[in-house]
C-alpha cells in the first residue's frame, strides 16, 4: 500500500511540474507552439486527476482494512 501512495505522490508531483513548466513556456512566448502547450497542460491535468484518484482509492482501501481489523 505504501508503494502505491509513494508512486501516486511522485506522479502527482511530476504532473504539477509539467503543468507549471508549460504555463511558464506559454507566458514567455505565447504564440509559439500554443497548441502543443495546450495539449501538454491538458495531459498534465489528466495525470493530476489520475494520481489523485489513486491516492483517494488507497486511502479508502486503508480505511476499509482498518474497519475490518477493528
Amino acid at each position: 500500500m505504501q508503494a502505491t501512495i509513494t508512486t501516486a505522490a511522485a506522479g502527482l508531483s511530476q504532473a504539477l511540474k509539467r503543468f507549471e513548466d508549460s504555463a511558464i513556456r506559454t507566458a514567455q512566448a505565447p504564440l509559439d507552439n500554443l497548441a502543443e502547450e495546450t495539449v501538454e497542460r491538458l495531459q498534465a491535468r489528466t495525470a493530476v486527476a489520475a494520481n489523485v484518484a489513486v491516492l483517494r482509492t488507497a486511502q479508502d482501501m486503508s480505511r476499509a482494512l482498518l474497519d475490518i481489523k477493528v
